[in-house]
């Protein structure tokens, strides 16, 4: 970033306060939660934020139905979109208040190593929870080719559907994924022709999968979906860029300008561009659940692994972009774990320590509270091991644990 842009926030910050902060947490740093609320959507309820605020942005912004995780990526929510919004703040117990982004672009080298700052010049990951109570959209997300037209980045996702989140399906458990083999480009095209009709019938060409707790998808750029209503992790590359392609969802009409807000201003009502931006193969592949469809995988046999405390398994992998491991210490146990790289987590359940960090799954929050259940840890905290521990006789303390791209640990892990 050319000295003459950098924000004032950025000078103020300090390596050193990066540093002093580092060492107090033993190399991992307390985030705070970080609400997104999106307009087109209607929240689930389940991200454990208390009912009364779940409009804490104004309902002109539409309810709160994500959380995002280590973010280093501001949310692209329109005019209204605030000056943070979608940036992961570090809270540190000696009072240091920053943005993870600041952090990374002063001191990336303490926090990601030098190997991956020269390599990847930053963080690039963002990760989430969204909770919707029906479906979204039908939409996709752009390859890197079109993404740069509009000075962002591409975008591939994963999905994982975590239990403790998951208590309740809501109202649509399904996700439309990809277009019904035979459909052709000119059966889309109309769909765009009829856009200000109401239900633009997109979805009489999608195939619906039914969503299945503990399993999980994985979604390359160019390619359609509407997800549904269980509570979803989501890893994925640090950017929001998106176009919608269905017209009216649950009897909310969606905009145009959601279609084409990622689309070259010269390219906003050429169907012929918008359609070219999805991977059309892709969408028709037959045997898309067989390519997509991802379930759990050991690091290791399991009963070494609880024979040593706790189990984890890889949730996403197959990508260079990112990774996710779900770990579970057991009760009463406490282990080490290593990790080739830098990441974030999040608690899901239970209780415990995690390095000098108290750490707990949420019961609710408010607004604005501060929680235990959100980390960062360093790639030479995760090099060297953190010790978990697990005091419960009787609930197991519950991770998730995401990763930036070339993670050499999944490297192996194949579909």
């Amino acid at each position: 970033m050319p000295a003459s842009t950098t924000p004032d926030r950025v000078k103020n910050l300090t390596t050193a306060a990066v540093r002093d902060a580092l060492q107090a947490g033993g190399g991992i740093l307390r985030l705070e939660p970080n609400w997104v609320p999106r307009s087109f959507m209607h929240p689930g309820r389940r991200l454990r934020l208390h009912p009364d605020d779940l409009y804490a942005y104004g309902g002109h912004r539409g309810g709160i139905n994500e959380r995002w995780f280590s973010s280093t990526t501001k949310a692209s929510n329109g005019p209204d979109t605030t000056e943070f919004e979608g940036l992961s703040y570090v809270h540190s117990d000696m009072g240091a208040h920053f943005l993870l982004k600041d952090a990374v672009a002063i001191a990336g080298d303490l926090l990601l190593g030098a190997d991956v700052m020269a390599r990847e010049g930053g963080w690039n990951i963002l990760c989430k929870f969204f909770d919707n109570m029906g479906p979204i959209p039908h939409h996709m997300h752009q390859s890197e080719e079109f993404a740069r037209r509009v000075g962002q980045k591409g975008k591939p996702e994963a999905y994982y559907f975590p239990p403790q989140y998951n208590q309740t399906e809501n109202n649509f458990p399904h996700t439309y994924m990809g277009l019904e083999p035979g459909t052709t480009k000119d059966d889309i095209r109309r769909c765009l022709e009829r856009w200000n009709r109401g239900d633009n019938g997109i979805i009489n060409y999608a195939r619906a999968y039914r969503l299945e707790t503990g399993a999980g998808w994985q979604i390359d750029p160019g390619i359609l979906h509407a997800p549904g209503s269980l509570v979803t992790y989501e890893p994925q590359v640090n950017s929001d860029v998106f176009a919608m392609f269905q017209s009216e969802v649950e009897g909310r009409i969606v905009p145009w300008d959601l279609l084409v807000k990622d689309v070259p201003a010269d390219h906003h009502h050429d169907l012929d561009y918008i359609i070219s931006m999805l991977d059309w193969e892709a969408n028709v592949n037959p045997e898309f659940a067989k390519s997509n469809k991802r379930f759990p995988k050991p690091v290791r046999e399991v009963k070494a692994m609880e024979a040593d405390g706790y189990r984890e398994q890889w949730v996403t992998y197959g990508t260079r972009y990112y990774s996710a491991k779900e770990l579970t210490v057991l009760p009463g146990r406490s282990v080490t774990i290593k990790d080739g790289a830098a990441y974030g987590l999040i608690v899901t359940q239970g209780h415990g320590q995690f390095g000098p960090h108290g750490v707990s799954a949420p019961t609710m929050l408010r607004f604005g509270q501060m929680s235990e259940d959100e980390l960062f840890v360093t790639a030479a905290a995760a090099a060297q091991g953190v010790r978990i521990q697990n005091p419960s006789p009787s609930d197991p303390l519950v991770i998730l644990k995401h990763f930036g791209p070339g993670n050499p640990d999944v490297a192996g892990v194949k579909p």
